[in-house]
């Protein structure tokens, strides 16, 4: 979690460093980046990587250092457009003359200007060169270039640099950067996004997310799953975190990033994830279950892998429902948590508004995965959102990130009438349920 007070909280930013000396001082501002609450995917031209190492990175961001514009995700997405269209803001420092030129140009031959260009974050670059390279004609008109495009200069200061030469060149300090990040962040340039639209509206909330499918085991190898990677689950994770909310992610089985700012609860089959939630429900201002959770389960589980030539027959039987039952534990609770409900149909969307009533949910998210855009392993949605007395509202088709803005803004609109969690009610829990242990599980 981030302390109290940091300007970054929530937000994701990229840092990419390229091929100066002055390389080993984007270290300092990783650490600071971190230390105002920032998650931060580090990208490294191949000659920054010359200076600094990337394993010294990936230490101190806990992620993968991104270095090859064609490195895909292991869900095959291209990775630096995922980390272009998550981040709520982009830092180029050291930013050499070589990189600039590119930059202005619109070349994408490196991650650093690849994520540049695919992404409408608001973007600080700060120069680190030579001071003859710095005043030369063509350095000033590509930093001109720079900031007709909205990016935030930070100038470099006058002072030894690494020729033996005293003069301007020098990368600024890591703090001043720092602070031009939250700036830009705070009042983005015009045709940049913001990184939080509708601002903290859920700061001091409670949000509990589930995300991915439930594997329900066959033995101790086999499972019975679905296609669910848990993107829209981290997407509104994400997106609540930019909003100031304390996110817990129940985690299924996923195949994307989470983000680090949310604490993250194991739960990989249907009966773990019941369980966390039951037990984190009177603590929380908002449940969303995004998860894909498995209706059926085999009956029994093998103890030990079933031979291949056993050719076993699975008899099924039904899994908890995890939403219906939480809603019974809501109605015991002072507020009533929002409750809000995802249905993925094929081909109609006519049982979604019983499901809603019949679940009591205060919305419900409907998709039929089967159209083109909507369903599992994509990083665009269709929904139709279904809430109580309301007739069925259908969104066009958008990135999961729009849908988990917009989704967001409907539940912040139900929780502004209501008082924030009572800690009292934490008390309350379901008989026999236990909250899955560490704060923070790998998943």
């Amino acid at each position: 979690m981030s302390a109290p007070g940091a300007r970054l909280a929530g937000r994701t930013i990229l840092l990419g460093a390229t091929g100066s000396i002055a390389a080993y001082k984007a270290v300092d501002l990783l650490r600071r980046l971190t230390g105002e609450g920032a998650e931060v995917q580090v990208l490294l031209t191949r000659s920054a990587a010359a200076f600094v190492g990337p394993l010294t990175f990936e230490t101190l961001s806990g992620r993968p250092v991104l270095s090859d514009p064609l490195e895909l995700l292991p869900d095959r997405r291209i990775a630096h457009i995922v980390a272009a269209r998550e981040a709520d803001g982009i830092v180029v420092a050291p930013a050499t003359a070589h990189w600039m030129a590119a930059m202005a140009s619109g070349l994408a031959g490196d991650v650093i200007t690849a994520a540049c260009l695919a992404s409408t974050a608001p973007v600080v670059v700060a120069p680190a060169m030579d001071a003859g390279m710095y005043a030369h004609p063509a350095t000033s008109a590509n930093v001109a270039r720079l900031r007709s495009f909205g990016y935030r200069i930070v100038d470099p200061e006058t002072g030894p640099l690494a020729s033996g030469l005293v003069g301007p060149g020098r990368l600024a300090e890591p703090a001043s950067i720092v602070d031009a990040v939250v700036s830009a962040l705070a009042d983005p340039p015009s045709g940049t996004r913001r990184s939080s639209p509708a601002g903290r509206d859920l700061a001091g909330r409670r949000i509990v997310v589930s995300a991915g499918g439930t594997a329900e085991p066959i033995d101790p190898v086999r499972f019975i799953g679905n296609r669910s990677t848990g993107l829209m689950g981290a997407e509104i994770a994400r997106a609540a975190l930019d909003r100031g909310a304390e996110v817990t992610i129940l985690a299924g089985n996923v195949s994307v990033a989470l983000p680090s700012a949310a604490r993250v609860v194991s739960a990989p089959t249907t009966a773990d994830m019941r369980d966390a939630v039951l037990a984190l429900l009177p603590g929380a201002d908002v449940l969303v279950m995004a998860a894909a959770v498995a209706d059926f389960r085999p009956r029994r589980a093998s103890a030990t892998k079933l031979p291949r030539d056993a050719a076993p027959v699975l008899e099924l039987e039904p899994t908890e429902d995890i939403l219906a039952e939480a809603s019974g534990v809501a109605d015991g609770l002072t507020p009533r948590p929002v409750l809000v409900g995802f249905a993925a149909e094929t081909g109609s969307l006519d049982r979604a508004a019983a499901k809603a009533r019949r679940k009591r949910v205060d919305l419900l998210v409907a998709n039929d995965v089967l159209e083109p855009g909507a369903g599992f392993g994509v990083e665009t949605n269709r929904v139709t959102l279904i809430a109580p007395d309301a007739a069925p509202e259908p969104w066009p088709l958008m990135s999961k990130r729009e849908v988990a803005d917009r989704l967001l803004d409907r539940i912040a609109a139900l929780l502004a009438p209501r008082a924030p969690h009572n800690p009292a009610a934490e008390r309350v829990l379901a008989p026999n349920v236990a909250l899955s242990p560490p704060a923070r599980e790998d998943v």
